[in-house]
């Protein structure tokens, strides 16, 4: 399931990108006797020190066409575009081009869980991994969760169980990338600020079933025609899932209960009172973690434990408090147009926050689920004219030149009843950091609000 000879020992590997994956990667390529450079636009990066004390040369300040001819190998950062000319150039020398997934996942030596799809990776990631520990397994979870998997490999033992969320960006730099299980949650227009094409975007997540064989599993969503399609190029035995009992899933919620359908009839292995989230999506990801874990052996009494545990990820449909009988929640994690339509289907009354950097798909497409459940829209970021230009005829448009000021409109838009929802389906690149950070300030804002309502003698 695994390679590990992959030697690079005196080799010249240009690492391209110092985000977290990149600096993650130079250093393991360090530890493994590579003569390492890491290269990146930037003109400083806060783990020069680091980088610097581990033996890696630091190019800063733009790319090097010649360090990319001279390498034996080039590493790309996941964030890093391949539509670089240096990188074209380097390849078109026969230089070898991976991403950094690919780089650490020829040296693990445990079988790997990779799961993607376009919404519910972290979330369903994250439960796999609870799962699996609750069963008494080892278990290392990282890739585009935030931990890099080059972070993990020297902890790797034939024992351990490594749960990969991965992106379509790390996909695509895929090679020999090779699944035990890989699961496709679902897949919706997005990325298209970074792919050239929808089609090009699910190539790039098709590349996880590329060297599966017969003794491997892939999971799939019985309910998403286009994951369905995609999932049928793997070799791998299937198992599908669904919130409903679809035609053909395995796992399934019926009658209060999550199931497994067998070969014997069907076995309970969870009560839905034992979930602790939010939404019709969310559902579908506790099925999905669900699935994936029984294939991983583990047994219902586990299954139960880790849902009853978890109350959801940060910045993903977190709740954040109530105020004069509003809701606030956090959805910043909804960076495209279908997760965002989930998350606005999951509640009533709904003014929802929406604007950002768009990345591509049909901003028109939340109007249903806005006519259904919204009262207002409040526009933030580069989006605005956009997003009034998609809703304004489904409802009221407001726009916001800060989060602040965002947060405070759609609370009186909200009163008495309703709720506040950060639903951006968008990228936060043009007002925050990522979206953690718009998360976090969409907290703080929050919590300002509050105290300001009390000071001002608001219930």
């Amino acid at each position: 399931m695994t390679t590990h000879d992959f030697p690079v020992s005196g080799q010249r590997v240009l690492v391209v990108g110092a985000a977290r994956s990149g600096v993650a990667a130079a250093l393991l390529l360090a530890r493994r006797g590579a003569r390492v450079t890491l290269t990146d636009r930037k003109d400083v990066i806060a783990d020069a020190p680091l980088l610097i004390d581990a033996g890696v040369a630091l190019e800063l300040g733009g790319h090097r066409a010649t360090s990319f001819d001279r390498a034996d190998l080039v590493v790309m950062s996941p964030g890093v575009p391949l539509d670089q000319p240096e990188v074209a150039r380097a390849r078109a020398a026969g230089v070898p081009v991976i991403g950094e997934l690919e780089l650490a996942s020829r040296w693990l030596r445990g079988p790997i869980v990779a799961i993607t799809g376009t919404k519910g990776k972290s979330t369903t990631t994250t439960l796999v991994g609870r799962m699996l520990e609750a069963a008494g397994r080892r278990v290392l979870v990282g890739g585009n969760i935030g931990v890099p998997l080059s972070s993990q490999v020297d902890a790797s033992t034939a024992d351990t169980v490594h749960v990969v969320e991965a992106s379509s960006f790390q996909l695509e730099t895929t090679d020999r990338f090779h699944p035990w299980i890989a699961a496709l949650l679902n897949i919706s227009v997005d990325h298209l600020d970074r792919h050239p094409s929808v089609e090009a975007y699910t190539e790039a997540k098709a590349r996880m079933f590329a060297n599966q064989t017969p003794a491997d599993w892939t999971v799939v969503n019985a309910e998403d025609p286009e994951a369905l399609r995609l999932a049928a190029r793997s070799r791998a035995r299937q198992m599908r899932y669904a919130v409903d009992p679809a035609p053909g899933s395995a796992v399934f919620i019926d009658r209060g209960f999550l199931w497994q359908r067998t070969s014997e009839g069907q076995v309970p292995l969870a009560p839905l009172s034992a979930v602790r989230l939010s939404g019709r999506h969310m559902l579908s990801n506790v099925a999905a973690a669900t699935a994936i874990s029984t294939l991983a052996g583990v047994g219902p009494a586990a299954i139960e434990h880790a849902l009853v545990g978890f109350t959801g990820l940060e910045h993903v449909m977190e709740p954040v408090g109530t105020l004069a009988g509003v809701r606030f929640v956090n959805d910043s994690k909804a960076t495209n147009v279908d997760a965002a339509a989930r998350s606005i289907e999951s509640f009533s009354g709904v003014v929802a926050i929406i604007g950002g950097t768009f990345k591509g798909g049909t901003l028109a497409d939340l109007a249903e689920p806005l006519s259904r459940h919204g009262r207002a829209v409040v526009a933030i970021g580069l989006a605005r004219p956009l997003v009034r230009q998609a809703l304004d005829a489904t409802v009221p448009v407001f726009e916001a030149s800060s989060l602040a000021d965002a947060v405070r409109r759609a609370w009186a838009l909200a009163r008495p009843d309703g709720v506040v929802l950060l639903a951006p389906a968008c990228a936060s690149f043009d007002m925050f950091v990522d979206y953690a950070d718009r998360g976090r300030r969409f907290k703080e804002e929050v919590r300002r609000l509050a105290d300001e309502a009390r000071a001002m003698g608001e219930p």
